[in-house]
């Protein structure tokens, strides 16, 4: 029964994945595309959490650490993203990532 349900999570998981790849890949907009990173990482949290709940001896707790770190970088991946995206905003007044490459210098 475990089996199935790890199985049943890691499919939802590589889903989750792959449709966040595919919007940071195929969009322009750089908010898009903080979306969708943002969604591999919650792909790789499931991940971390699935493992460990349905692991041969889950200790305490030890998944969920894991899950906690991985949102602490995301929330820090996202600050630094938006602060990014706010600073070529006011610089260009556009959010496109092909107009972003005029800061190369």
């Amino acid at each position: 029964m475990s089996l199935g349900a790890l199985q049943l999570c890691l499919l939802f998981s590589s889903a989750l994945f792959c449709v966040g790849l595919a919007g940071a890949l195929s969009r322009s907009n750089s908010i898009l595309v903080l979306l969708g990173i943002e969604l591999m990482l919650n792909a790789a949290n499931i991940n971390f959490v699935a493992f460990w709940r349905y692991g041969p001896q889950p200790a305490p707790a030890t998944g969920i650490l894991f899950v906690i770190f991985s949102v602490a970088v995301a929330a820090s991946e996202a600050a630094v993203g938006l602060a990014l995206v706010i600073s070529i905003y006011r610089q260009q007044r556009s959010i496109r990532l092909q107009e972003a490459t005029r800061l190369k210098g």
